[in-house]
């Protein structure tokens, strides 16, 4: 699947076949977060890997609106300074790695408001970093209809030269 694609047929996933993510594929959604580009070239992203059911199902229950991630093969938890920066390049890696992902036939979805004391306990996260989200991955449970997606059309969101002025393409 080509980067277009991908970005244009992603969709959000909340439910996950029991079916654990081969090692090759973990890895390629990894580096793609790795080898996303961060402002002045600081990558001062950290990835928490979890794959263990265990931690899976308390980061489901603790996680108010990502209670999906108990289900799901794999979380990466993202951590980043706590500045504009740092949740900016945090931000583009996830993004990264959800459409490398998708690009494998892997589901996702991002849960943000997990920079909790419980859940930073759990992952150990240090005091000076901040956990920007945690994103559950896993092999969709059903046919999620990719592509589907209803978005406003093109005309609307985008302008030419200034804002107001049509972008006629």
């Amino acid at each position: 699947m080509n980067v277009y694609d991908a970005i244009r047929t992603m969709l959000a996933v909340r439910e996950y076949e029991d079916k654990p993510i081969p090692d090759a594929v973990v890895t390629q959604i990894l580096e793609a977060g790795r080898y996303t580009g961060s402002s002045r070239n600081t990558q001062q992203w950290d990835f928490v890997v979890v794959r263990q059911r265990e931690t899976l199902a308390e980061l489901g229950r603790l996680a108010t609106t990502g209670r999906f991630i108990g289900d799901a093969a794999l979380a990466v938890a993202v951590v980043v300074p706590d500045a504009p920066v740092g949740f900016m390049d945090g931000a583009r890696a996830t993004q990264d790695m959800m459409l490398a992902a998708w690009g494998a036939g892997v589901g996702s979805n991002w849960v943000g408001n997990t920079n909790t004391m419980p859940i930073r306990t759990l992952l150990r996260i240090p005091e000076d970093r901040m956990l920007l989200n945690i994103t559950a991955f896993g092999y969709p449970a059903r046919s999620i209809g990719a592509g589907k997606k209803q978005r406003r059309d093109l005309a609307q969101v985008a302008h030419a030269e200034m804002f107001g002025t049509p972008f006629a393409g």
